[in-house]
């Protein structure tokens, strides 16, 4: 029991940056990216990371498999009232035809810096499975799930 709670003790204080899987391996697209190219990347993962291309790579926004029914969904399916119309506006039929045009802009983002146990805190409190990992720049660095960390943590174990 000593050595488990060695481990974790261990595991909580681990930065992110250090167990970040390979940067090449994100689903990203950039702002201007074609909804197409969004959906090609959606069809294997969960979700894509939006960055600014021109703006050295800062994370924008995020666009989350569910999201996919605003924007093939007609206009006139979407039901409406106040506060409602970003999602008619999100559809391919009510006009969007790149990625930052479907996006949710509120992506949840942590600094690389951050501990594992930091991380796991944000995720609680967001009721989340993923975030975003950005460096100090807002440059989009990696993502942390919640597989990854469990992964980690048995890696720590065995």
């Amino acid at each position: 029991m000593k050595e488990l709670e060695t481990a974790i003790a261990k595991y909580h204080a681990m930065k992110l940056k250090d167990i970040l899987p390979p940067k090449d391996t994100l689903p990203v697209v950039c702002n201007d990216s074609s909804i197409l190219d969004v959906l090609e990347i959606l069809r294997t993962r969960h979700h894509v990371w939006v960055i600014n291309c021109k703006d050295d790579g800062k994370l924008i926004g995020v666009i989350r498999y569910l999201d996919v029914i605003n924007f093939i969904m007609p206009p006139e399916k979407h039901s409406t009232f106040i506060g409602t119309t970003r999602t008619v506006l999100m559809s391919i039929q009510g006009g969007a035809e790149v990625a930052s045009e479907v996006m949710e802009k509120s992506a949840i983002k942590i600094n690389y810096n951050k501990s594992i146990l930091y991380a796991l805190e944000k995720m609680k409190n967001y009721n989340l499975q993923l975030l975003a990992v950005v460096d100090d720049e807002n440059k989009l660095v990696g993502e942390v799930s919640l597989r990854i960390l469990i992964n980690k943590f048995l890696d720590l174990c065995f």
